[in-house]
């Protein structure tokens, strides 16, 4: 994905803080999930599959650019060096899952991965970073792999990771657990998954692969593992000069709702590297732990099929 050398933008402490870094919160924000309230007495639990965009509400073009959290400054990181502008946080929502409120203000993310000097030059494997962004460039999250070094180099992109999602004051507002999964579709019985944790802790959904002989196909779920939304990718899933969509549907996949995208980076990066950018376009009214589960199918997706750059039948989308 986009490189972004900038690592003093990271905001997280602890071993993912950058030399010179001054945070403006205590440490003792980051002992556990104690920041975070639980789900408020009033919150009505799980809603059932997405029926779809309202009436008036068209599927955005291939050229829609979003929508961004109009009446809302532009604010830069606090306490970090001047670079990427960080969102502001809106006011949260009833029934908001804390540290999610950023999602209800935009249908469009994107997510740009850092590259890392030592993986391009040694082909060590190393953690992932990523940022995470709204329409107008504004930093939304910022994403930090957790994985020990071990499973890192000999489980490749099939490893099994945690991913920290972290907003602007460095407090983890998401956990993405990936488990160890068998990577060849010859066997439906141990097929991917992700967890979405929001807060940490909270599953609010899940992201499962459905077993197709020819297409990469996923099923987005509710915290009851209720079916709500699809995904469908290409037959072949060849990143060559072009972006490939991955197709957000209901679930008779007879109505187009989403997408992502793994846009293409330019022949350089996509040779050498693994960092890659995507696109993530949802209905501005669709549930926020939705959108949140969303966001944790890109990442499943971009270790399925875009992490290894020697891998060439991975590269080639060879199922």
């Amino acid at each position: 994905m986009e490189n972004h050398s900038k690592q003093t933008d990271a905001p997280h402490p602890g071993p993912y803080l950058p030399a010179g870094y001054a945070p403006q919160y205590p440490p003792a924000a980051f002992q556990g999930h104690a920041a975070y309230p639980m789900p408020q007495s009033g919150y009505q639990g799980p809603q059932g599959p997405y029926l779809g965009p309202q009436p008036d509400y068209p599927v955005p073009p291939g050229s829609y650019v979003g929508g961004g959290p109009s009446g809302f400054p532009v604010q830069n990181q606090p306490g970090g060096p001047g670079g990427t502008p960080w969102m502001p946080a809106p006011p949260p929502p009833l029934n908001c899952p804390p540290g999610l409120e950023y999602l209800t203000q935009i249908d469009q993310i994107l997510v740009h991965q850092q590259i890392e000097l030592l993986e391009v030059l040694t082909g060590f494997e190393t953690n992932n970073k990523y940022e995470i962004k709204n329409s107008l460039g504004q930093r939304v999250y910022f994403a930090v792999e957790d994985t020990d070094c071990c499973t890192r180099n000999c489980c490749g992109a099939s490893r099994p990771f945690t991913l920290r999602i972290l907003d602007n004051n460095g407090r983890e507002v998401m956990t993405l657990e990936r488990p160890l999964r068998c990577s060849s579709c010859c066997f439906p019985c141990c097929l991917q998954e992700i967890e979405i944790q929001a807060p940490p802790g909270v599953p609010v959904g899940y992201v499962a692969q459905t077993w197709h002989p020819c297409l990469p196909k996923f099923t987005l779920q509710n915290e009851k593992k209720e079916d709500v939304l699809k995904i469908v990718g290409p037959c072949v899933v060849c990143s060559c000069c072009s972006d490939i969509d991955f197709e957000l549907k209901s679930l008779d996949e007879e109505s187009v709702v989403g997408k992502i995208s793994k846009q293409w980076s330019g022949f350089v990066r996509e040779a050498f590297t693994d960092a890659d950018n995507f696109g993530i376009q949802f209905p501005l009214d669709l549930d926020v732990k939705m959108k949140a589960v969303m966001l944790g199918a890109c990442f499943l997706i971009d270790f399925m099929f875009f992490e290894s750059t020697g891998n060439e039948e991975q590269r080639s989308g060879v199922w």
